[in-house]
């Protein structure tokens, strides 16, 4: 057996273990997440007066679908590869899939109730920054799990053009995120702002919660961005992966795995 089937073999047999402190980022990044939710929640049940789709309330669906979905579930889906690192790729590539169509329904929800109710009042739609930043963060959203699902989970995809592709799809899917975020920032000071005006200033409960709510955000996004970016806990290939790879390179470069 040449040395690189010996390193499959090992590779294999046997699981790679999980850096120390991973566990750890990852269960703090989920518990801002969760309090993120459940203050967007506590805001607009308290401040807002709640949720309810037939009613002047119908607005209030918008910020806490946008949160849940492209906030805490895009953020999700992007931590699967380093939450699962021993599971079959085909698995983790379907929960990752599975987490970004969750949080595309949810987000798509949010978006119909705020046209919905500007259609009823008679507000004029996208004249402000945050929307034209939300349409723009939703197209590319949807665009990167159409390209993504056509590469990554739809058979048949010939794995040159995974390998080209998969760069692009890894930044693509952090900016998007960052974007989404940023957008969130940018509606939570534009609601601040009509709800509150000058009152804002005189440090109003309301603006005091949503103030917290905010630096929440921030905090889970960047929680998020650090634990992708951190080269020493992405997950490790797995045996039929490298032997995926070393093919391709066969074909491509005239090589073969055992030259190596």
């Amino acid at each position: 057996m040449s040395e690189m089937g010996v390193c499959l073999s090992m590779e294999g047999g046997s699981a790679a273990s999980t850096p120390a402190a991973l566990p750890y980022y990852v269960a703090f990044s989920q518990l801002l997440g969760l309090t993120l939710v459940a203050m967007t929640g506590a805001w607009l049940g308290l401040y807002r007066g709640g949720i309810a789709w037939e009613s002047d309330l119908q607005f209030n669906a918008h910020p806490l679908c946008m949160v849940i979905g492209l906030v805490f579930l895009q953020g999700d889906a992007l931590l699967v590869y380093r939450v699962f690192r021993n599971e079959a790729k085909r698995t983790t590539k379907v929960l990752h899939g599975l987490l970004h169509v969750f949080a595309l329904v949810i987000a798509l929800v949010g978006l119909v109730a705020v046209f919905d109710y500007h259609r009823k009042k008679g507000y004029a739609d996208l004249y402000s920054l945050h929307s034209w930043c939300g349409i723009l963060v939703f197209g590319l959203y949807f665009v990167q799990w159409l390209v993504g699902f056509s590469f990554f989970l739809f058979p048949g995809a010939p794995f040159s053009l995974r390998s080209r592709y998969r760069p692009q799809h890894i930044f693509f899917g952090a900016t998007i995120f960052l974007l989404s975020v940023g957008t969130a920032l940018l509606g939570l000071k534009e609601a601040l702002l009509f709800n509150l005006g000058d009152k804002y200033s005189a440090f109003e409960p309301e603006g005091v919660l949503a103030n917290v709510l905010g630096l929440l955000l921030a905090c889970f996004g960047g929680a998020v961005l650090y634990i992708l970016t951190r080269a020493d806990w992405k997950r490790p290939s797995q045996a039929e992966e490298q032997a995926l790879s070393m093919d391709f390179k066969t074909l491509t470069e005239g090589d073969s795995p055992g030259s190596q």
